[in-house]
């Protein structure tokens, strides 16, 4: 009986059945791509197949100024497939706003091929130059130099220029924020009476410039 059973299944003793092997692949294949498939966002899928660019002018975008765009408006009974969905800039997407298809073609063919981003064109305008700091007057280093520094301050002074020994020292030594001895002033003092620029008498000064 169990020869006749083997027989009647249609399979000889000591055979296995017959297994298609095509079917157990497909079915290893499902399985695999299912765990390899995760569902993403629009954008990130409109992001990903734009290469991480702006659909309308191909500068890079940045995922915080992201935002997907409908091309046929959702108010307008668009989907929300990736077909009728582009990524852009919240500027653009915001200026195309609910206008019709044609409109925005419109919008797209007024740019003459170089699609300027409304949000790059405010950036450069709002951004100004970075000012150089004012260079701070040089200060002599040489004692020829000091004194000649000295001299051209007390001309450019005119009618204001110190009246007394005690001012014109004071002066003097607020020329040089960075400390001037007590000798270097003394010496400068004295060059200004030995070449004759300064006049002192009973502790006030006279300027011969």
């Amino acid at each position: 009986m169990t020869g006749r059973a083997n027989a009647g299944d249609g399979r000889h003793l000591g055979q296995h059945p017959k297994v298609r092997l095509d079917a157990i692949f497909f079915v290893k294949y499902e399985a695999t791509c299912s765990l390899k498939l995760m569902p993403t966002k629009p954008l990130d899928r409109l992001m990903f197949v734009q290469g991480g660019l702006c659909f309308f002018c191909k500068q890079p975008l940045p995922k915080a100024e992201a935002s997907v765009e409908h091309l046929f408006a959702s108010s307008n009974g668009g989907s929300n497939n990736d077909e009728n969905c582009v990524a852009c800039c919240k500027s653009v997407n915001a200026l195309l706003g609910s206008m019709s298809l044609k409109e925005k073609f419109q919008v797209v063919l007024n740019q003459k091929g170089q699609f300027k981003c409304p949000n790059s064109v405010t950036s450069t305008k709002t951004a100004t130059p970075s000012k150089k700091p004012p260079k701070a007057p040089s200060v002599a280093k040489t004692k020829d130099d000091k004194f000649a520094f000295v001299v051209a301050n007390l001309k450019r002074r005119g009618n204001s220029k110190p009246r007394t020994l005690k001012t014109l020292t004071t002066t003097i030594a607020s020329l040089y924020p960075k400390g001037l001895s007590k000798a270097e002033l003394a010496s400068l003092l004295q060059q200004l009476q030995s070449t004759g620029k300064v006049t002192v008498k009973e502790n006030k000064v006279a300027y011969s410039l």
